[in-house]
């Protein structure tokens, strides 16, 4: 049943401005985490409060970390004995693929619950190699409720990467704690800056892992997180939609980024010049201006959440677009190239799915309502689609945006956008 709470209305916008970018949840959360396996008090610099980091906090104090959230940091010292056996991870699939590989080094039976779209999110990838290790696993059905038991055991086993890279993250971040070493063997891993994201972070925290072609992971056991004051870099799977709406409704210029960042979704400046915006690099921002937008073809397999925003700056492109490795977006808050299709044509944009790749015809974009399918990244699309249509786009469930960018309208609209919200 569509759940629909609040609507936001976006019409016709010439947008001008600067802003700074949101903080990246995917590293808040896995900050989270090394924070609570460290020995000590961590400071989060500059954290994210949106709903999926807000989950994985509290699934961390229920694993005994003791967190003070402050506006602009988060203090939290590390704890490692389990206060709860129920951890709810909320809507975020990376908390639930992280924390259940977490769970498992206890000897004491935890369940992983969530809500919303997590419900109806399969895990089977994760099952099988938690067994293969000595975790007692149970799920309904490859999906939640998980319960896992422990201990974790190190060894060699395989791991199947090709339907997410967030279970991996939570072995590796897992499996340093135990005595023995261990080896991943990872089959057709997807998303590999996610991965080189984990590494970076177990780095800057004091942990060693190292992998031969992403094939395999050797991890040695025995090793110790250190608390530390860490700065959580913006976040370009935000900025994603930030700069995109810049390229199709004037220019918007986005601080905060990190031009080096291991994020997957630094591409989309590779994809916004592909399809011909004005991009210019300054010393600490990057500016997007509207050009004419020429179609283009990407492949999102190793960036999948950048199919939403592409397929927006897609329908103004001059001719068919042509977007690669769209089954990666089956198993996301929404099947999200069905959904993409579903509400983009909606608004009279010819979208036509073959296999695994996704054609859009650019042009003209009609006015219309459209709901959300309660998928963050699905209202932002429509939202910045909307900034040129012909008539007023209404999103229904628009608030879902709070998922990873709570201020996203609030940001469109300080920068000249047309936006109005009716709460239902």
């Amino acid at each position: 049943m569509k759940r629909i709470s609040k609507i936001y209305t976006v019409s016709s916008s010439e947008l001008h401005g600067k802003l700074l970018s949101p903080a990246s949840k995917s590293v808040m959360i896995r900050a989270i985490v090394a924070a609570t396996l460290a020995r000590g008090t961590s400071v989060l610099l500059n954290p994210s409060f949106c709903d999926d980091s807000i989950s994985a906090m509290k699934v961390a104090e229920s694993l005994g970390a003791k967190i003070k959230q402050n506006s602009d940091h988060v203090i939290i010292e590390g704890g490692n004995t389990p206060l709860y056996g129920s951890l709810n991870c909320g809507e975020s699939g990376l908390s639930l693929r992280m924390f259940s590989a977490l769970a498992s080094i206890f000897d004491k039976e935890m369940e992983l619950i969530g809500t919303g779209s997590l419900k109806d999110r399969p895990l089977g990838d994760l099952a099988e190699p938690l067994r293969a290790m000595g975790v007692e696993v149970t799920t309904n059905k490859g999906f939640l409720p998980v319960k896992v038991k422990g201990p974790l055991r190190g060894g060699r086993v395989k791991i199947n990467g090709s339907l997410s890279s967030q279970f991996l993250t939570g072995m590796l971040m897992s499996l340093t704690l135990i005595e023995a070493d261990s080896i991943l063997i990872v089959e057709n891993l997807k998303s590999k800056a996610y991965i080189d994201l984990t590494l970076k972070l177990m780095k800057d925290f004091g942990i060693d892992a190292e992998h031969n072609n992403y094939l395999e992971f050797y991890i040695p056991g025995g090793q110790t997180y250190r608390s530390r004051e860490y700065f959580v870099e913006g976040d370009w799977s935000g900025a994603a939609f930030l700069l995109t709406a810049g390229a199709i409704a004037g220019q918007i210029e986005a601080s905060g980024l990190d031009p080096e960042s291991k994020q997957a979704d630094k591409r989309i400046l590779e994809a916004l010049e592909i399809a011909g915006a004005r991009i210019e690099h300054r010393s600490k921002s990057i500016k997007v201006s509207r050009k004419e937008l020429n179609a283009f073809q990407f492949d999102v397999s190793e960036c999948p959440d950048l199919a939403p925003p592409l397929v927006s700056l897609a329908s103004y492109c001059k001719g068919t677009s042509v977007l690669n490795g769209i089954d990666r977006l089956i198993a996301k808050e929404s099947n999200r190239a069905k959904t993409l299709k579903e509400e983009f044509e909606k608004l009279g944009v010819k979208i036509v799915i073959e296999g695994t790749q996704m054609k859009i015809l650019g042009g003209m974009v009609n006015g219309g309502r459209v709901f959300s399918h309660n998928d963050h990244r699905i209202a932002m699309a429509l939202a910045i689609a909307a900034l040129r249509a012909t008539a007023p786009v209404s999103i229904d469930g628009s608030d879902c945006v709070s998922k990873s960018y709570p201020g996203f309208f609030n940001d469109l609209k300080s920068t000249g956008g047309n936006v109005y919200e009716t709460n239902m």
